[in-house]
């Protein structure tokens, strides 16, 4: 069973998801805003130019997002994984992430586990391991 990750945001829904479409050659990016809900849709949402569901899909899957109601309380912690198979690819993916005000919690490079491997916080305070996707079995003079 694949799992999909649905990011959530406090306001930068919008501009973090361009981001990635960028960073993840994404395409088919789909934004629709709380006050974009139908009259009908029932609940007490409050309407906003808050991105209520986006979607962005990539050649290896699909990114979901929203930004948190206003008031609502924030995710506390959580991680994606990115499995990549090119080195060079990964690394490139890695760079992008820690531009523009994103922190490397572990550099990319080889590991005992992986040919390249790094933990980045985004500027959106996504938290994202990169790592190139290897047979089974440890790395080889990691």
């Amino acid at each position: 069973m694949p799992f999909t990750p649905y990011l959530h945001f406090d306001g930068t829904c919008a501009e973090a998801m361009k981001f990635y479409e960028d960073v993840f050659d994404g395409r088919d990016l789909f934004m629709m805003r709380f006050d974009e809900m139908p009259e009908d849709a029932g609940g007490d949402m409050p309407r906003s130019d808050r991105i209520m569901h986006a979607t962005l899909k990539t050649d290896d899957g699909i990114l979901y997002a929203s930004d948190f109601p206003q008031g609502g309380e924030p995710q506390k912690a959580v991680s994606v994984s990115v499995p990549i198979k090119e080195v060079e690819r990964a690394r490139a993916i890695f760079d992008r992430l820690t531009s523009n005000g994103g922190e490397a919690a572990m550099p990319f490079g080889k590991t005992f586990f992986s040919s390249g491997f790094g933990v980045v916080r985004d500027r959106f305070g996504t938290h994202w391991f990169i790592m190139v996707d290897e047979p089974e079995g440890p790395m080889p003079d990691a």
